[in-house]
């Protein structure tokens, strides 16, 4: 079966590149801040503004909690810098940890609200994310800079994101496409095929990696977003094609659409 979500590359590139030229001009800003965690959205983004503003404008940060080697990438000309996120991060995972029970009365008494590991975890990631887009944002505001954002479409809709967190941003270059369309858009951008290759990460611990997590494939899970969220299929009609995690993407999907609906305002 023909994969729907095939592009064209090049017109997709154009498209996006008229459309960051456009907005910079429009907001009369020259100058862009990403967060370059060296992973496949970022690296697209960053080859996109490349081709829009001087090299010289631009600004790269990477936060990293856990230290890595340097990024093996060409960042010639732009501006770099390296930020451990380690003792900020630790400081609200102490204090979170430990809120004394205001809920009892007894403010004295502290209290250790997330006894489960795996809870432990996430909570750790969102503050990680956010974290991450404190600095982005702050950095852009002494450089009179727009914050660059590098969601794709697919961790949209499946929620796979923090909300305050890597879904803030100024300016969304990729989140019209699912994850195996950025893929298709980094080969023809020349993103090193080593990024391309690897396997989707949040960098949020040792190991993790996007699909162990979903327990399904961005392969899988973009054809059966695309079948439900674009063409309006049902999950059994879906089945029927062969996907056999339908069922289960879906449900992902439903369960977080509250962090598309949020927050919730008097219309």
């Amino acid at each position: 079966m023909k994969n729907p979500l095939s592009i064209n590359p090049e017109q997709e590139a154009d498209k996006i590149i008229s459309f960051l030229k456009k907005t910079f001009k429009e907001q009369k800003i020259d100058k862009v801040v990403l967060g370059l965690s060296g992973g496949i959205d970022s690296m697209v983004a960053l080859h996109l503004l490349k081709k829009v503003l001087p090299a010289k404008n631009i600004f790269v940060v990477q936060m990293d909690y856990v230290p890595r080697k340097k990024l093996d990438i060409d960042l010639k000309e732009i501006n770099v810098v390296i930020i451990s996120i380690k003792n900020i991060v630790d400081q609200f995972d102490n204090l979170i940890g430990s809120i004394p029970n205001f809920f009892s009365g007894k403010q004295q008494t502290a209290k250790k609200l997330v006894s489960s590991p795996s809870l432990n975890k996430i909570l750790l990631g969102n503050i990680m994310a956010r974290t991450r887009m404190i600095i982005l944002f702050d950095i852009a505001k002494q450089l009179n800079a727009l914050v660059c954002g590098t969601e794709n479409k697919s961790e949209k809709l499946l929620g796979y994101f923090t909300r305050f967190g890597d879904a803030a941003s100024d300016i969304e270059p990729i989140s019209h496409l699912y994850k195996t369309q950025v893929r298709q858009l980094a080969s023809y951008l020349k993103v090193p095929e080593k990024i391309i290759n690897q396997s989707p990460t949040a960098g949020l611990w040792d190991g993790q990696t996007d699909e162990k997590e979903f327990g399904f494939t961005y392969e899988e899970a973009d054809q059966v977003l695309y079948y439900f969220h674009n063409r309006n299929l049902e999950i059994k009609e879906i089945e029927r094609l062969g996907f056999k995690n339908a069922e289960k993407i879906i449900k992902k999907m439903k369960n977080n659409q509250f962090k598309l609906r949020t927050p919730y305002v008097l219309r």
